[in-house]
Order: C-alpha cells, then sequence, then structure tokens
C-alpha cells in the first residue's frame, strides 16, 4: 500500500510541476524581435493592476488607457516584468473598467497573464513585483494618422 501512495505523490507533484512552469507561447506574433527593432513604438503603463490568482482564472490582469488612434494597430506586446512579454491583437474598446473611466480620446484595455504563470511567480517571491502597475506596459507600433 506504501509504494502504491508514493507513486501517486510523486506523480502528482510531476504534474503541478508540469502544470506551473511549462513554458507556453502562443502570441500571434515576434514579440522579442519586435521590442528590439529600431521602429518606432508608443509605450504605456497600466493604470491598475490586479493579481489575485487564489479567486480563480483571469484574477490577474492590468488596465491600460490608450489613446483612440491606436485602435488601429495591428498588435501589441505585453510586457510583465519577470513574467515575459505576450503579443496580441486588440479587440473589446471599453470606457469603464474595475471603476476606471477613460479619459476623453483614450479607451481602456484589459489584458490578463496567465494564471499558472503568476501563482509560479508568486511563489518565486515576486508578487510586490508582479503587483506594481510599473511593471506593466504595453507597446504598439507607432500608427499613421491619417
Amino acid at each position: 500500500m506504501l509504494p502504491r501512495l508514493i507513486y501517486i505523490f510523486i506523480f502528482l507533484i510531476s504534474l503541478s510541476t508540469i502544470a506551473l512552469w511549462w513554458p507556453v507561447n502562443d502570441s500571434v506574433c515576434n514579440s522579442e524581435a519586435f521590442l528590439a527593432s529600431n521602429t518606432t513604438k508608443f509605450q504605456v503603463e497600466a493604470s491598475k493592476v490586479v493579481v489575485q490568482p487564489w479567486h480563480g482564472k483571469h484574477k490577474s490582469y492590468g488596465i491600460f488607457m490608450i489613446p483612440d488612434e491606436y485602435k488601429k494597430a495591428p498588435f501589441f506586446v505585453l510586457t510583465v516584468k519577470g513574467a515575459g512579454n505576450y503579443c496580441s491583437k486588440q479587440f473589446g474598446y471599453r470606457k469603464k473598467i474595475d471603476n476606471i473611466v477613460a479619459q476623453p480620446g483614450t479607451y481602456l484595455l484589459r489584458k490578463f497573464i496567465r494564471t499558472r504563470t503568476s501563482v509560479r511567480l508568486i511563489l518565486q517571491g515576486l508578487y510586490f513585483q508582479i503587483n506594481d502597475k510599473k511593471n506593466w506596459t504595453l507597446t504598439f507600433p507607432q500608427v499613421k494618422v491619417d
């Protein structure tokens, strides 16, 4: 009976390790190449950050206030210090999120990091780093204003 429990314990530890530390890259562009390029970029810091993965999925995110002209940007890169870079396309322009209201000429965008990523960073002692809104940025390619 004891050897069976040991095997089950090892299996559960292995499964949780894989779930928390397995790198996943589902970006829509090469964020590293874009950030390293000499192209003109627009960067904005988060207005608010919520990191509460113990409340379930979709509880680790930043809210960004972005000028309206960047609605036409083909993609952007979310950078979270310690968590890495995530390239994504825009959708869902909102004027109010979590009691934050967009100023005239801007819209709000909420961007998430994976729950397992935030849990891993918290377990590594980086909670205060990822909970600091200065460590969350969105980088857009410069758009041409018509």
